[in-house]
């Protein structure tokens, strides 16, 4: 925290009336600040007259406060040696371990003047103003008061009580007391009023703690202070951002890029094009953002880390990790201590898969930036994604087949290191029909695990048994569930798998104990400039000599980013070699569109003590053989509520009328409903490979 230190007042000049006025000029230049010129007239005096005591401290306050801080040390030394008593040497020597930054130092010699004169008010300061380095801000203010009680309203002493507060505050923020942070800024008013680097930290401490409106109202007030309108724009534009609202952040960046003129600072010029960098990459608008970067670039052939922080950002919103972790590593090669470089990292590491490594880069970042919230937030949130969790889950369900069916649902994951973790899933669920008066009990018992072969490359697996009890037929059979999810390209999702499972929509199915095994791939391409495509295929051979062939594509449209709010089509295709219909539903072709809405607010998107939600929509025509076209429709809503982080639960329900939605006998004006609730808890509070 830069401070400024007090200048001792030379009152012992007049002791000296005979070199005072062949002096006069150097004290002038000592009292302007300027030092350098301070330096050379002390140091031609003492040539003349080299045993002079004020010339000696002039000259050592001059070469101190000129950068040569070690040799002040040394002149002042001298001086003690010289003047074991004097108390103006004495304050000079203790001033001059502040201007080499030994503290500890400091701190115990002011302790010392202190004792000989606590009514010193240079001492006071100076002591003062060492506790405030040594980050005693409690202490330091304590301390300046009792200065301010010796010499009231002192401009000196003033201007270190503000940044005495500016460092306790920032110290308040960092510990997340937000409130404190905010009482002990607006103290600073009292003295200064509407001053610039209070209403700065004040305007990052809303941010900080995600209190957007007040800080607009800050930034808005400084850009009240002359001179000050693009940091005032800057803040507003960031501010929207965080607001969700990236077009207006957009619309006041551009104000703020048509502001700079020929007076701009370049200082203030470069955050001004990196704001409106960010806005369009904020904005999805990736072309303009991308033509920005590379002027940049080509107009810099050593480029700044800002510069390559842009670009690392962008292909970060691309996707594109691998190109993005080039950068954040040129970054860090310039600045290991780049706050931008190191959690940058981090995050491009968790996205390519190597959360290790991503742990590193973030721990990494809090050895340079004690508690910062952000680094801090991130290895949190990565604790939670490898911390032991059940869910619980309870349905009741039933169609105009007088099908009615009642499930719980229990699974689990613990990880036991980033890479392996043991799955377990258990259900129990009951169907029966008045009307054809079956009932049916199954169990379900999967254990598995989980690993990571490559960052991009995870094996799943389990193995299980299912129990089926009903009136008529008692049996077991086994479960199989494997899956190899790739990462091929960037924006891009390939799963393949195996499964095998029984028939079980009601309990005439469950009698039949038809044994289904499923070769399923599912492909999802997501791309930069909202679309996205979801493509679906079973193939299934089962136990009693049939087989089926599933297709279902999905192309849609991102409406919006918060909520999530995305529309399409949808087509379904599906086939059976033999026919039953007296069995269950297995047309030899049947064809399904429709087009639909969908609007969320995920669960890992909310905030503690939130709510969450979810509703699509969805209108279409089904083909059942050669019939007519028949209209569908699909709904689901979900609704939930997250308590903390570790605890979640919502409720859902859904209806529809597609034939192919289960394997029911017959099709005909068909109806299933659903709902239930879900109920989720990270049960440990750290990782197994934390503890």
């Amino acid at each position: 925290m830069k401070l400024k230190y007090f200048t001792v007042i030379i009152f012992l000049f007049i002791n000296f009336l005979g070199y005072s006025q062949d002096m006069k000029e150097g004290f002038t230049y000592l009292e302007t600040g300027k030092y350098k010129e301070a330096e050379t007239f002390f140091e031609n005096v003492l040539k003349e007259y080299p045993t002079n005591k004020t010339a000696r401290l002039c000259y050592g306050r001059a070469i101190g406060l000129n950068g040569k801080a070690t040799k002040a040390v040394t002149l002042f030394t001298d001086l003690l040696k010289d003047y074991p008593t004097d108390f103006e040497v004495k304050l000079n020597y203790a001033e001059s371990l502040l201007w080499s930054k030994n503290y500890p130092d400091a701190k115990v010699y002011y302790q010392t003047l202190l004792k000989e004169d606590d009514k010193s008010f240079a001492a006071l300061l100076g002591y003062a103003n060492t506790l405030s380095n040594l980050k005693e801000f409690e202490k330091a203010l304590i301390t300046v008061d009792k200065a301010l009680a010796v010499l009231p309203s002192n401009p000196n002493a003033l201007v270190s009580k503000k940044y005495m507060r500016l460092g306790l505050a920032n110290k308040k923020v960092t510990d997340q007391k937000y409130d404190e942070a905010e009482t002990i800024l607006k103290e600073n008013f009292t003295s200064f009023k509407n001053d610039k680097e209070t209403l700065l930290n004040l305007a990052n401490l809303y941010l900080i703690s995600n209190q957007v409106e007040k800080a607009k109202s800050t930034y808005k007030i400084i850009g009240e202070i002359p001179g000050n309108e693009l940091t005032s724009l800057n803040g507003i534009s960031l501010s929207y951002h965080l607001d969700s609202d990236d077009k207006t952040a957009l619309n006041i960046s551009d104000k703020a890029l048509k502001s700079i003129d020929a007076n701009t600072s370049t200082v203030l010029k470069n955050q001004t094009i990196e704001r409106n960098i960010q806005a369009l990459i904020w904005n999805k608008r990736y072309s303009a953002a991308e033509t920005q970067i590379n002027q940049l670039l080509n107009d810099n052939e050593n480029p700044e880390n800002w510069m390559l922080s842009l670009r690392a950002t962008l292909n970060i919103y691309k996707s594109d990790f691998k190109k993005s972790l080039e950068d954040y590593n040129l970054i860090l090669k310039k600045d290991s201590a780049s706050f931008d470089g190191n959690l940058g990292k981090a995050n491009a590491l968790k996205a390519s898969g190597y959360y290790d490594n991503a742990y590193k880069s973030a721990e990494n970042t809090l050895t340079f930036y004690e508690k910062q919230k952000d680094a801090t937030n991130f290895i949190k949130q990565l604790d939670l994604s490898f911390t032991p969790y059940v869910e619980t889950k309870f349905s009741y369900s039933f169609d105009n087949g007088e099908n009615e069916a009642n499930a719980y649902d229990f699974k689990t994951e613990i990880p036991f290191s980033t890479k392996f973790k043991i799955l377990a899933n258990y259900n129990y669920r009951t169907t029966s029909n008045p009307v054809t008066d079956l009932k049916a009990t199954t169990n379900n018992l999967l254990l598995g695990v989980s690993y990571q072969l490559l960052n991009n490359l995870t094996l799943k697996g389990s193995f299980g048994v299912t129990s089926s009890d009903s009136e008529t037929s008692k049996y077991n059979q086994l479960l199989t569930d494997i899956s190899l999810n790739i990462k091929p390209f960037k924006l891009q999702n390939l799963e393949v798998g195996y499964k095998r499972d029984i028939q079980n929509f009601n309990a005439a199915l469950l009698n039949e104990q038809i044994v289904q095994n499923n070769l399923i791939l599912n492909y999802s391409l997501n791309t930069n400039f909202n679309l996205g495509w979801f493509t679906q295929y079973y193939y299934t051979w089962q136990s009693d000599e049939n087989a089926r062939n599933l297709l279902f594509t999905s192309l849609y449209y991102n409406i919006l980013a918060k909520p999530s709010m995305k529309a399409g089509i949808n087509y379904q295709n599906l086939s059976f070699k033999n026919q039953v219909p007296t069995v269950y539903f297995s047309p030899s072709k049947f064809n399904a569109v429709e087009v639909f809405i969908n609007l969320i607010k995920d669960e890992a998107a909310a905030k503690n003590k939130e709510w969450f939600y979810g509703l699509t929509a969805a209108t279409g025509l089904q083909y059942i053989e050669n019939d007519d076209g028949q209209s569908t429709y699909r709904v689901q809503a979900k609704l939930g509520y997250k308590f903390s982080e570790r605890a979640l639960i919502n409720i859902y329900g859904l209806q529809s009328n597609i034939a192919s939605a289960v394997a029911t006998a017959g099709s005909a004006g068909f109806t299933y409903t659903e709902f239930g609730i879900r109920f989720k808890w990270v049960i440990l509070k750290k990782p197994f490979y934390k503890k």
